[in-house]
Protein backbone atom coordinates (compact mmCIF):
# COMPACT_ATOMS: atom_id res chain seq x y z
CA UNK A 1 0.00 0.00 0.00
CA UNK A 2 1.25 3.64 -0.81
CA UNK A 3 0.37 5.63 2.44
CA UNK A 4 4.23 7.19 2.65
CA UNK A 5 4.55 10.18 4.45
CA UNK A 6 3.14 13.24 5.11
CA UNK A 7 4.40 14.42 2.27
CA UNK A 8 1.56 12.64 0.17
CA UNK A 9 -1.78 14.66 0.51
CA UNK A 10 -3.58 11.61 1.90
CA UNK A 11 -1.89 8.63 2.94
CA UNK A 12 -1.14 8.77 -1.10
CA UNK A 13 0.62 1.23 -28.77
CA UNK A 14 -2.34 3.25 -28.22
CA UNK A 15 -4.68 0.42 -29.49
CA UNK A 16 -6.68 -1.95 -28.10
CA UNK A 17 -5.22 -5.06 -29.08
CA UNK A 18 -6.88 -8.79 -27.90
CA UNK A 19 -3.19 -10.46 -27.79
CA UNK A 20 -2.62 -7.58 -25.23
CA UNK A 21 -4.88 -9.50 -22.98
CA UNK A 22 -3.05 -12.82 -22.72
CA UNK A 23 -5.92 -16.09 -21.78
CA UNK A 24 -4.62 -18.46 -19.49
CA UNK A 25 -7.43 -21.70 -18.82
CA UNK A 26 -7.73 -22.27 -14.94
CA UNK A 27 -9.02 -25.39 -14.56
CA UNK A 28 -12.11 -25.92 -12.03
CA UNK A 29 -13.04 -29.04 -10.23
CA UNK A 30 -15.17 -31.13 -12.28
CA UNK A 31 -17.68 -31.84 -9.51
CA UNK A 32 -18.36 -28.34 -8.61
CA UNK A 33 -19.29 -25.91 -10.55
CA UNK A 34 -17.82 -22.46 -10.23
CA UNK A 35 -19.35 -19.20 -8.07
CA UNK A 36 -20.55 -16.91 -10.70
CA UNK A 37 -20.88 -13.23 -9.97
CA UNK A 38 -22.41 -10.79 -12.58
CA UNK A 39 -22.04 -6.94 -12.20
CA UNK A 40 -24.07 -4.43 -14.17
CA UNK A 41 -24.51 -0.42 -14.05
CA UNK A 42 -27.82 0.48 -14.25
CA UNK A 43 -27.60 3.01 -11.50
CA UNK A 44 -24.03 4.54 -12.42
CA UNK A 45 -25.48 7.95 -12.09
CA UNK A 46 -26.22 7.58 -8.45
CA UNK A 47 -22.94 5.41 -7.76
CA UNK A 48 -24.74 2.26 -7.46
CA UNK A 49 -23.41 -1.16 -8.76
CA UNK A 50 -25.88 -4.13 -9.51
CA UNK A 51 -24.76 -7.71 -8.19
CA UNK A 52 -25.79 -10.88 -8.74
CA UNK A 53 -24.03 -13.93 -7.93
CA UNK A 54 -25.12 -17.80 -8.03
CA UNK A 55 -23.66 -20.40 -5.25
CA UNK A 56 -24.29 -23.22 -6.76
CA UNK A 57 -23.47 -26.81 -5.67
CA UNK A 58 -23.51 -26.22 -2.41
CA UNK A 59 -24.56 -28.34 0.95
CA UNK A 60 -28.56 -28.21 1.99
CA UNK A 61 -27.31 -26.54 5.43
CA UNK A 62 -28.03 -23.08 5.76
CA UNK A 63 -25.47 -20.97 3.37
CA UNK A 64 -23.48 -18.11 5.07
CA UNK A 65 -22.76 -15.39 3.03
CA UNK A 66 -20.04 -12.14 4.37
CA UNK A 67 -19.19 -9.19 3.16
CA UNK A 68 -15.45 -8.39 3.81
CA UNK A 69 -14.65 -6.79 6.95
CA UNK A 70 -10.76 -6.03 5.84
CA UNK A 71 -8.98 -5.34 2.21
CA UNK A 72 -5.37 -6.86 1.27
CA UNK A 73 -2.69 -4.63 1.56
CA UNK A 74 -4.59 -2.37 4.40
CA UNK A 75 -4.49 -3.54 7.82
CA UNK A 76 -7.45 -1.52 9.46
CA UNK A 77 -11.26 -2.70 9.51
CA UNK A 78 -13.43 -1.73 6.78
CA UNK A 79 -17.20 -2.42 7.20
CA UNK A 80 -17.82 -3.03 3.88
CA UNK A 81 -21.17 -4.09 4.42
CA UNK A 82 -22.50 -0.77 5.71
CA UNK A 83 -22.62 -0.23 1.77
CA UNK A 84 -24.58 -3.34 0.38
CA UNK A 85 -28.49 -2.34 -0.06
CA UNK A 86 -31.47 -4.40 -0.73
CA UNK A 87 -30.36 -7.96 -0.24
CA UNK A 88 -32.31 -11.02 -1.80
CA UNK A 89 -31.97 -14.69 -2.56
CA UNK A 90 -34.00 -17.36 -4.90
CA UNK A 91 -33.35 -20.95 -5.80
CA UNK A 92 -32.78 -22.15 -9.11
CA UNK A 93 -36.56 -22.26 -9.31
CA UNK A 94 -36.48 -18.50 -8.50
CA UNK A 95 -38.47 -19.10 -5.51
CA UNK A 96 -37.91 -16.73 -2.25
CA UNK A 97 -35.57 -17.73 0.46
CA UNK A 98 -35.44 -17.34 4.03
CA UNK A 99 -32.37 -14.81 4.84
CA UNK A 100 -31.43 -14.05 8.34
CA UNK A 101 -28.78 -10.98 9.08
CA UNK A 102 -27.30 -12.05 12.26
CA UNK A 103 -24.97 -9.76 12.58
CA UNK A 104 -23.92 -6.80 10.44
CA UNK A 105 -21.12 -8.82 7.93
CA UNK A 106 -23.73 -11.32 7.65
CA UNK A 107 -26.62 -13.38 6.00
CA UNK A 108 -27.93 -16.22 6.48
CA UNK A 109 -29.44 -17.65 3.47
CA UNK A 110 -31.92 -21.45 4.40
CA UNK A 111 -34.18 -23.58 2.73
CA UNK A 112 -32.61 -23.59 -0.57
CA UNK A 113 -32.11 -26.86 -2.98
CA UNK A 114 -28.47 -27.07 -3.30
CA UNK A 115 -28.24 -23.67 -5.25
CA UNK A 116 -28.51 -19.97 -3.77
CA UNK A 117 -29.12 -17.18 -6.13
CA UNK A 118 -28.42 -13.83 -4.46
CA UNK A 119 -29.00 -10.28 -5.79
CA UNK A 120 -27.62 -6.76 -4.36
CA UNK A 121 -27.21 -3.63 -4.53
CA UNK A 122 -23.98 -1.54 -3.48
CA UNK A 123 -23.24 1.82 -3.00
CA UNK A 124 -19.75 2.91 -4.06
CA UNK A 125 -18.49 7.15 -4.16
CA UNK A 126 -14.68 6.36 -3.48
CA UNK A 127 -11.94 6.45 -5.58
CA UNK A 128 -8.60 4.39 -3.79
CA UNK A 129 -6.91 1.48 -3.23
CA UNK A 130 -10.08 0.56 -0.72
CA UNK A 131 -13.50 1.09 -2.17
CA UNK A 132 -15.61 0.86 -5.06
CA UNK A 133 -16.30 3.98 -7.26
CA UNK A 134 -19.02 4.12 -9.34
CA UNK A 135 -20.16 6.89 -11.80
CA UNK A 136 -21.33 7.95 -15.06
CA UNK A 137 -18.14 7.38 -16.50
CA UNK A 138 -16.75 3.96 -14.96
CA UNK A 139 -16.71 1.75 -12.19
CA UNK A 140 -13.61 1.59 -9.86
CA UNK A 141 -14.05 -1.79 -7.71
CA UNK A 142 -12.06 -3.32 -5.19
CA UNK A 143 -13.40 -6.49 -4.33
CA UNK A 144 -13.59 -6.55 -0.98
CA UNK A 145 -15.65 -4.03 -0.84
CA UNK A 146 -18.25 -5.26 -3.70
CA UNK A 147 -18.64 -9.02 -3.23
CA UNK A 148 -20.70 -10.79 -0.92
CA UNK A 149 -18.78 -14.23 -0.67
CA UNK A 150 -19.54 -17.93 0.95
CA UNK A 151 -18.03 -19.18 3.93
CA UNK A 152 -16.66 -22.48 3.30
CA UNK A 153 -16.20 -21.70 -0.57
CA UNK A 154 -13.42 -20.10 -0.11
CA UNK A 155 -11.32 -22.50 -2.25
CA UNK A 156 -14.03 -23.18 -5.32
CA UNK A 157 -13.61 -21.61 -8.34
CA UNK A 158 -15.03 -18.09 -9.20
CA UNK A 159 -16.40 -17.02 -13.00
CA UNK A 160 -17.41 -13.52 -13.34
CA UNK A 161 -18.84 -11.33 -16.19
CA UNK A 162 -19.23 -7.27 -16.36
CA UNK A 163 -22.38 -6.06 -17.95
CA UNK A 164 -20.83 -2.49 -19.42
CA UNK A 165 -23.61 -0.03 -19.87
CA UNK A 166 -25.72 0.26 -22.92
CA UNK A 167 -24.04 2.81 -25.39
CA UNK A 168 -20.83 2.95 -23.51
CA UNK A 169 -17.67 2.40 -24.84
CA UNK A 170 -16.47 0.51 -21.35
CA UNK A 171 -14.27 -2.68 -20.92
CA UNK A 172 -11.88 -4.13 -18.67
CA UNK A 173 -8.81 -3.84 -16.81
CA UNK A 174 -8.09 -6.39 -14.92
CA UNK A 175 -5.20 -8.97 -13.85
CA UNK A 176 -8.38 -11.58 -13.44
CA UNK A 177 -8.01 -14.47 -15.95
CA UNK A 178 -9.87 -13.92 -19.07
CA UNK A 179 -12.49 -16.24 -20.61
CA UNK A 180 -14.53 -16.38 -23.81
CA UNK A 181 -15.01 -12.64 -24.20
CA UNK A 182 -13.70 -9.48 -23.24
CA UNK A 183 -16.06 -9.34 -20.41
CA UNK A 184 -16.02 -12.31 -19.28
CA UNK A 185 -13.38 -13.81 -16.57
CA UNK A 186 -12.64 -16.30 -13.95
CA UNK A 187 -10.27 -16.72 -10.23
CA UNK A 188 -9.08 -19.77 -8.79
CA UNK A 189 -10.14 -19.15 -5.53
CA UNK A 190 -11.45 -16.10 -3.08
CA UNK A 191 -7.87 -14.69 -1.85
CA UNK A 192 -7.15 -14.21 -6.13
CA UNK A 193 -10.30 -13.11 -6.49
CA UNK A 194 -10.21 -10.62 -3.49
CA UNK A 195 -7.19 -9.37 -5.02
CA UNK A 196 -8.04 -8.48 -8.33
CA UNK A 197 -9.21 -4.57 -8.77
CA UNK A 198 -11.05 -4.12 -11.67
CA UNK A 199 -11.87 -0.56 -14.04
CA UNK A 200 -14.22 -0.99 -16.16
CA UNK A 201 -14.63 2.10 -18.01
CA UNK A 202 -13.38 3.41 -21.08
CA UNK A 203 -9.60 4.20 -20.34
CA UNK A 204 -6.18 4.12 -22.52
CA UNK A 205 -4.44 1.44 -22.60
CA UNK A 206 -0.64 1.09 -23.43
CA UNK A 207 1.52 -1.79 -23.71
CA UNK A 208 4.81 -3.10 -23.73
CA UNK A 209 6.61 -6.24 -23.14
CA UNK A 210 10.43 -6.94 -21.28
CA UNK A 211 12.32 -10.18 -22.09
CA UNK A 212 13.42 -11.72 -19.24
CA UNK A 213 15.14 -14.95 -18.96
CA UNK A 214 13.63 -16.69 -22.19
CA UNK A 215 10.07 -15.11 -21.02
CA UNK A 216 8.55 -11.92 -22.35
CA UNK A 217 6.17 -10.67 -19.57
CA UNK A 218 3.54 -7.96 -21.06
CA UNK A 219 2.73 -5.22 -18.85
CA UNK A 220 -0.64 -3.01 -18.99
CA UNK A 221 -1.01 0.61 -18.28
CA UNK A 222 -4.83 1.24 -18.02
CA UNK A 223 -5.52 4.83 -17.31
CA UNK A 224 -8.89 6.56 -16.50
CA UNK A 225 -8.00 10.29 -17.03
CA UNK A 226 -8.28 13.40 -18.82
CA UNK A 227 -5.19 13.82 -20.31
CA UNK A 228 -3.65 13.82 -23.12
CA UNK A 229 -2.04 11.16 -25.77
CA UNK A 230 1.21 12.80 -25.04
CA UNK A 231 0.96 12.84 -21.53
CA UNK A 232 -0.28 9.52 -21.11
CA UNK A 233 2.80 8.15 -23.24
CA UNK A 234 5.61 10.64 -21.28
CA UNK A 235 3.84 8.58 -18.07
CA UNK A 236 4.23 5.33 -19.65
CA UNK A 237 7.47 5.52 -20.73
CA UNK A 238 8.44 6.27 -17.01
CA UNK A 239 6.64 3.91 -15.56
CA UNK A 240 8.31 1.07 -17.98
CA UNK A 241 12.12 2.90 -16.77
CA UNK A 242 10.42 1.48 -13.21
CA UNK A 243 9.33 -1.62 -14.14
CA UNK A 244 12.62 -2.30 -16.43
CA UNK A 245 14.60 -1.06 -13.29
CA UNK A 246 13.28 -2.82 -10.09
CA UNK A 247 14.12 -5.81 -12.02
CA UNK A 248 17.59 -5.87 -11.56
CA UNK A 249 16.67 -5.39 -7.32
CA UNK A 250 15.60 -9.08 -7.72
CA UNK A 251 17.15 -10.44 -10.73
CA UNK A 252 14.04 -11.48 -12.45
CA UNK A 253 10.11 -10.59 -12.69
CA UNK A 254 7.66 -12.88 -10.58
CA UNK A 255 5.92 -15.37 -13.06
CA UNK A 256 2.90 -13.37 -13.45
CA UNK A 257 -0.52 -15.38 -13.61
CA UNK A 258 -1.18 -15.18 -17.13
CA UNK A 259 2.36 -14.17 -17.80
CA UNK A 260 0.92 -9.89 -17.27
CA UNK A 261 1.14 -7.46 -14.96
CA UNK A 262 -1.34 -4.38 -14.75
CA UNK A 263 -1.02 -1.14 -13.60
CA UNK A 264 -4.37 0.57 -13.65
CA UNK A 265 -4.55 4.07 -12.58
CA UNK A 266 -7.58 7.21 -12.07
CA UNK A 267 -6.15 10.45 -12.50
CA UNK A 268 -9.45 12.45 -12.03
CA UNK A 269 -10.88 15.35 -10.03
CA UNK A 270 -12.66 14.06 -6.88
CA UNK A 271 -10.55 11.35 -6.62
CA UNK A 272 -8.05 10.22 -3.27
CA UNK A 273 -4.38 10.23 -3.61
CA UNK A 274 -3.27 6.68 -3.08
CA UNK A 275 -2.12 3.39 -4.15
CA UNK A 276 -1.91 -0.25 -3.65
CA UNK A 277 -0.31 -3.21 -4.61
CA UNK A 278 -1.89 -6.60 -5.87
CA UNK A 279 -0.79 -10.17 -6.95
CA UNK A 280 -0.50 -9.00 -10.59
CA UNK A 281 -1.40 -5.58 -10.53
CA UNK A 282 -1.26 -2.34 -9.17
CA UNK A 283 -4.24 0.28 -8.46
CA UNK A 284 -3.03 3.92 -8.67
CA UNK A 285 -5.83 7.15 -7.62
CA UNK A 286 -4.95 10.64 -8.43
CA UNK A 287 -7.05 13.73 -7.49
CA UNK A 288 -4.37 15.59 -9.77
CA UNK A 289 -4.29 14.71 -13.57
CA UNK A 290 -1.52 12.76 -15.37
CA UNK A 291 0.47 16.20 -16.23
CA UNK A 292 0.70 17.17 -12.97
CA UNK A 293 2.78 16.25 -9.69
CA UNK A 294 5.07 13.74 -10.82
CA UNK A 295 7.46 13.02 -8.35
CA UNK A 296 4.39 12.06 -5.98
CA UNK A 297 3.06 9.79 -9.08
CA UNK A 298 6.22 8.06 -9.93
CA UNK A 299 7.15 7.28 -6.09
CA UNK A 300 3.92 5.23 -5.84
CA UNK A 301 4.01 3.56 -8.76
CA UNK A 302 7.69 2.48 -8.23
CA UNK A 303 6.75 1.45 -4.83
CA UNK A 304 3.60 -0.63 -5.49
CA UNK A 305 6.02 -2.10 -8.27
CA UNK A 306 8.17 -3.10 -5.77
CA UNK A 307 5.05 -5.51 -4.14
CA UNK A 308 5.31 -7.56 -6.47
CA UNK A 309 8.35 -10.03 -5.26
CA UNK A 310 8.01 -8.14 -1.72
CA UNK A 311 4.56 -8.59 0.61
CA UNK A 312 2.83 -10.17 -2.63
CA UNK A 313 5.19 -13.11 -3.10
CA UNK A 314 8.02 -12.91 -0.33
CA UNK A 315 5.24 -12.57 2.33
CA UNK A 316 4.76 -12.66 6.07
CA UNK A 317 3.31 -15.59 7.62
CA UNK A 318 1.29 -13.27 9.80
CA UNK A 319 -0.56 -12.19 6.67
CA UNK A 320 -0.86 -15.38 5.13
CA UNK A 321 -3.28 -16.75 3.85
CA UNK A 322 -5.40 -13.19 4.35
CA UNK A 323 -8.53 -12.98 6.93
CA UNK A 324 -11.07 -11.10 5.50
CA UNK A 325 -13.46 -11.38 8.25
CA UNK A 326 -10.72 -9.82 11.07
CA UNK A 327 -7.95 -7.17 11.24
CA UNK A 328 -4.60 -8.60 10.03
CA UNK A 329 -1.89 -7.86 12.31
CA UNK A 330 1.69 -8.24 11.25
CA UNK A 331 5.02 -7.14 13.06
CA UNK A 332 6.96 -7.53 9.75
CA UNK A 333 5.60 -4.35 8.17
CA UNK A 334 8.23 -2.43 8.55
CA UNK A 335 10.21 -4.94 6.00
CA UNK A 336 6.85 -5.55 3.85
CA UNK A 337 6.22 -1.94 3.48
CA UNK A 338 8.86 0.17 4.52
CA UNK A 339 11.88 -1.80 2.26
CA UNK A 340 9.17 -1.11 -0.43
CA UNK A 341 9.44 3.02 0.32
CA UNK A 342 13.37 2.47 -0.05
CA UNK A 343 13.57 0.82 -2.86
CA UNK A 344 10.00 2.85 -4.71
CA UNK A 345 13.18 5.74 -4.15
CA UNK A 346 16.19 3.49 -5.02
CA UNK A 347 14.92 2.60 -8.27
CA UNK A 348 13.84 6.12 -8.82
CA UNK A 349 17.11 7.11 -8.65
CA UNK A 350 18.89 4.21 -10.51
CA UNK A 351 16.58 4.76 -13.54
CA UNK A 352 17.51 8.58 -13.93
CA UNK A 353 13.97 9.25 -12.97
CA UNK A 354 15.13 11.23 -10.22
CA UNK A 355 18.64 13.30 -9.13
CA UNK A 356 21.12 12.63 -6.73
CA UNK A 357 19.77 15.35 -5.24
CA UNK A 358 15.50 14.25 -5.19
CA UNK A 359 16.84 10.83 -3.61
CA UNK A 360 18.76 12.36 -1.21
CA UNK A 361 16.12 14.39 0.77
CA UNK A 362 13.70 11.86 -0.08
CA UNK A 363 15.70 9.42 2.61
CA UNK A 364 16.68 12.42 4.83
CA UNK A 365 12.98 12.90 5.16
CA UNK A 366 12.42 9.51 6.08
CA UNK A 367 15.28 8.97 8.80
CA UNK A 368 14.72 12.76 10.20
CA UNK A 369 11.17 11.38 10.72
CA UNK A 370 12.02 8.41 12.66
CA UNK A 371 14.98 10.36 14.39
CA UNK A 372 12.88 13.30 15.62
CA UNK A 373 9.39 11.44 16.77
CA UNK A 374 8.82 10.97 20.48
CA UNK A 375 7.16 7.54 19.67
CA UNK A 376 10.17 5.93 18.64
CA UNK A 377 11.39 5.38 22.45
CA UNK A 378 8.05 3.89 23.22
CA UNK A 379 8.25 1.34 21.09
CA UNK A 380 9.95 -0.52 18.46
CA UNK A 381 9.28 -1.26 14.73
CA UNK A 382 7.74 -4.39 15.66
CA UNK A 383 5.37 -2.87 17.47
CA UNK A 384 4.91 0.12 15.58
CA UNK A 385 3.47 -2.78 12.54
CA UNK A 386 1.66 -4.17 14.93
CA UNK A 387 -0.63 -0.76 15.58
CA UNK A 388 -1.23 -0.80 11.92
CA UNK A 389 -5.03 -1.71 12.41
CA UNK A 390 -5.46 1.21 14.61
CA UNK A 391 -3.67 3.87 12.30
CA UNK A 392 -3.40 2.43 8.68
CA UNK A 393 -5.87 4.68 6.42
CA UNK A 394 -7.74 6.47 8.93
CA UNK A 395 -6.88 9.62 12.13
CA UNK A 396 -6.84 7.95 14.77
CA UNK A 397 -9.14 9.48 17.61
CA UNK A 398 -6.44 8.76 19.95
CA UNK A 399 -4.28 11.84 19.93
CA UNK A 400 -1.86 10.21 22.49
CA UNK A 401 -1.63 7.02 20.19
CA UNK A 402 -1.48 9.22 17.20
CA UNK A 403 1.92 11.26 18.79
CA UNK A 404 3.53 8.37 19.92
CA UNK A 405 3.35 6.73 16.55
CA UNK A 406 6.58 6.31 14.43
CA UNK A 407 5.46 5.01 10.76
CA UNK A 408 6.72 1.82 9.79
CA UNK A 409 6.51 2.43 5.89
CA UNK A 410 9.09 5.81 7.68
CA UNK A 411 11.04 3.48 10.18
CA UNK A 412 11.14 0.30 7.35
CA UNK A 413 12.79 2.72 5.30
CA UNK A 414 15.52 4.28 7.33
CA UNK A 415 16.26 0.78 8.40
CA UNK A 416 16.76 -0.15 4.30
CA UNK A 417 18.98 2.67 3.75
CA UNK A 418 20.87 2.12 7.32
CA UNK A 419 21.34 -1.69 6.64
CA UNK A 420 22.01 -1.27 3.17
CA UNK A 421 25.28 1.21 3.51
CA UNK A 422 26.40 -0.93 6.44
CA UNK A 423 26.80 -4.09 3.65
CA UNK A 424 28.37 -2.04 1.72
CA UNK A 425 30.82 -0.23 4.14
CA UNK A 426 31.52 -3.69 6.10
CA UNK A 427 32.41 -5.42 2.48
CA UNK A 428 33.44 -2.72 0.49
CA UNK A 429 30.56 -2.62 -2.15
CA UNK A 430 30.67 -6.45 -2.43
CA UNK A 431 27.17 -7.14 -0.68
CA UNK A 432 24.49 -4.74 -0.91
CA UNK A 433 20.98 -4.89 0.06
CA UNK A 434 19.82 -6.18 -3.65
CA UNK A 435 21.70 -9.80 -2.40
CA UNK A 436 19.58 -9.72 0.66
CA UNK A 437 16.61 -9.23 -0.99
CA UNK A 438 17.52 -12.10 -4.01
CA UNK A 439 18.23 -14.13 -1.27
CA UNK A 440 14.82 -13.91 0.29
CA UNK A 441 13.56 -14.31 -3.49
CA UNK A 442 15.22 -17.70 -4.13
CA UNK A 443 14.33 -18.50 -1.07
CA UNK A 444 10.82 -17.35 -0.16
CA UNK A 445 9.04 -16.05 -3.32
CA UNK A 446 9.83 -17.43 -6.40
CA UNK A 447 8.53 -20.85 -5.95
CA UNK A 448 5.04 -18.91 -4.85
CA UNK A 449 2.46 -21.45 -3.98
CA UNK A 450 0.41 -23.95 -6.09
CA UNK A 451 -2.94 -22.24 -5.63
CA UNK A 452 -2.26 -18.71 -7.36
CA UNK A 453 -3.00 -16.27 -4.66
CA UNK A 454 -2.08 -18.64 -2.15
CA UNK A 455 1.92 -18.41 -0.90
CA UNK A 456 3.54 -21.26 0.19
CA UNK A 457 6.88 -20.53 2.17
CA UNK A 458 5.75 -17.44 3.60
CA UNK A 459 8.57 -16.10 6.14
CA UNK A 460 9.39 -15.35 9.97
CA UNK A 461 11.30 -12.23 11.42
CA UNK A 462 14.19 -15.36 12.68
CA UNK A 463 13.94 -16.57 8.60
CA UNK A 464 14.80 -12.36 7.97
CA UNK A 465 17.34 -12.04 10.39
CA UNK A 466 19.03 -15.90 9.74
CA UNK A 467 19.28 -15.20 6.05
CA UNK A 468 20.83 -11.87 7.08
CA UNK A 469 23.75 -13.61 8.57
CA UNK A 470 24.20 -16.39 5.16
CA UNK A 471 24.15 -12.85 2.66
CA UNK A 472 26.50 -11.06 5.32
CA UNK A 473 28.64 -14.21 6.03
CA UNK A 474 28.31 -13.14 9.99
CA UNK A 475 25.38 -14.09 12.66
CA UNK A 476 27.21 -11.56 14.88
CA UNK A 477 26.13 -9.09 12.62
CA UNK A 478 22.50 -9.80 11.81
CA UNK A 479 21.76 -10.96 15.55
CA UNK A 480 23.26 -7.16 16.48
CA UNK A 481 21.31 -5.61 13.67
CA UNK A 482 17.87 -6.61 15.26
CA UNK A 483 18.55 -6.65 18.41
CA UNK A 484 19.35 -3.13 18.31
CA UNK A 485 17.48 -1.43 15.73
CA UNK A 486 14.26 -4.24 14.88
CA UNK A 487 13.38 -5.26 18.05
CA UNK A 488 15.35 -3.08 20.18
CA UNK A 489 14.81 1.11 19.91
CA UNK A 490 18.42 2.00 18.84
CA UNK A 491 18.95 4.78 15.96
CA UNK A 492 21.64 3.76 13.24
CA UNK A 493 24.49 6.06 13.15
CA UNK A 494 23.95 7.70 9.65
CA UNK A 495 26.33 10.11 9.00
CA UNK A 496 29.51 8.47 8.74
CA UNK A 497 27.40 5.91 6.28
CA UNK A 498 26.31 8.77 4.18
CA UNK A 499 29.47 10.20 3.91
CA UNK A 500 30.89 6.90 2.18
CA UNK A 501 28.68 8.07 -0.26
CA UNK A 502 29.04 11.65 -0.71
CA UNK A 503 25.97 12.82 1.13
CA UNK A 504 25.62 15.12 4.16
CA UNK A 505 23.27 15.17 7.01
CA UNK A 506 22.32 18.82 8.04
CA UNK A 507 20.52 20.09 10.64
CA UNK A 508 17.56 22.01 9.65
CA UNK A 509 16.42 24.07 12.64
CA UNK A 510 15.40 24.72 15.96
CA UNK A 511 13.45 21.41 15.92
CA UNK A 512 16.39 18.75 16.15
CA UNK A 513 15.16 18.07 11.46
CA UNK A 514 17.45 17.74 9.32
CA UNK A 515 18.09 16.62 5.70
CA UNK A 516 20.75 15.24 2.92
CA UNK A 517 22.25 16.89 0.61
CA UNK A 518 25.12 15.77 -1.66
CA UNK A 519 28.51 17.18 -0.72
CA UNK A 520 28.48 19.40 -4.20
CA UNK A 521 25.67 21.12 -2.28
CA UNK A 522 27.43 22.63 0.35
CA UNK A 523 30.23 24.00 -2.58
CA UNK A 524 32.82 20.83 -2.24
CA UNK A 525 33.35 18.36 -4.62
CA UNK A 526 33.00 14.60 -3.91
CA UNK A 527 36.12 12.46 -3.57
CA UNK A 528 37.18 10.01 -6.32
CA UNK A 529 36.74 7.20 -3.22
CA UNK A 530 33.00 8.61 -2.19
CA UNK A 531 32.03 9.00 -6.32
CA UNK A 532 32.66 5.05 -6.80
CA UNK A 533 31.05 4.21 -3.58
CA UNK A 534 27.49 6.86 -4.61
CA UNK A 535 28.06 5.08 -8.28
CA UNK A 536 27.86 1.55 -6.67
CA UNK A 537 24.80 2.43 -4.95
CA UNK A 538 22.98 4.79 -6.56
CA UNK A 539 23.97 3.69 -10.80
CA UNK A 540 21.61 1.58 -12.50
CA UNK A 541 21.48 -2.26 -11.75
CA UNK A 542 22.15 -2.57 -15.91
CA UNK A 543 25.50 -3.10 -14.88
CA UNK A 544 25.01 -6.41 -13.74
CA UNK A 545 24.50 -9.46 -15.38
CA UNK A 546 21.82 -11.87 -14.46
Amino acid sequence: MTLLRARLPVRYGRQLVAAAFVSIFVALPAAQAPVFYRFSFPERNQRVMHVEVTFPDIPPDPLEVLMSRSSPGRYAIHDFASHVLDVSATDSAGRALTIEHPNPNQWTVSGHSGEVRLSYRVRGDQVNGTYLGVDGTHAHINMPAAIIWGRGLEKRGLALRFEPPPGTSWRVATQLLTGRDAFSYSAPNLQYLMDSPTEVSAFALRTFTVGDNGRTPVFRVAVHHSGTDAELDAFVRDVESIVRETRYVFGEYPRFEGNTYTFIADYLLGNNDDGMEHRNSAVLTSSRSIRNDRMNRLIAVSHEFCHAWNAERIRPASLEPFNFEETNVSGELWFAEGFCNYYGSLVLRRSGLWSVRDFARDIGEAISDVVRRPGRETRSVVEMSRLAPLMDGADSADSALSSNFVSYYTWGEALAVGLDLMLRDRTGGRVTLDDYMRALWAKFGRAGGRLPGYVELPYTETDLKRMLADVSGDAAFADGFFARFVDGREVIDYAPLLARAGLIVRTAGPTSTFDVVPVEDTGQRATDEQQRFRDGWLSSGARNVF
